[in-house]
């Protein structure tokens, strides 16, 4: 029924930038909260940074002043704006969204497949 696909991730050196990209897709669908998450191997997934349908941000501590979050309603879409990168950076990144279903007006939650961050010179 709703369909997250996450782009942009790849390999960047330290002090590097990259914009990831997620697109929301679904009938009769209201996109509400969206967020980025990412996953270190052998580390549990944590919140990097949320926005509401509103426009309203927060971020995790480790990311402010680096990373950006934005998004599209007209174009279902999530942004995650990476700059100054670091090693410690390093993760796969997944986007989450917290839906509603016009008809019915139940509400969930869905992840997309993910995509890999890699910083290292």
């Amino acid at each position: 029924q709703v369909q997250l696909v996450e782009s942009g991730g790849g390999l960047v050196q330290p002090g590097g930038s990259l914009r990831l990209s997620c697109a929301a897709s679904g009938s009769r669908i209201r996109f509400n909260d969206m967020g980025w998450y990412r996953q270190a191997p052998g580390k549990q997934r944590e919140l990097v940074a949320a926005i509401t349908s509103g426009g309203s941000t927060n971020s995790a501590d480790s990311v402010k002043g680096r990373f950006t979050i934005s998004r599209d309603n007209a174009k279902n879409t999530v942004y995650l704006q990476m700059n100054s990168l670091k090693p410690e950076d390093t993760a796969v990144y997944y986007c989450n969204a917290k839906w509603e279903n016009l008809g019915t007006r139940y509400q969930y939650y869905s992840w997309g497949q993910g995509t890999q961050v890699t910083v290292s010179s």
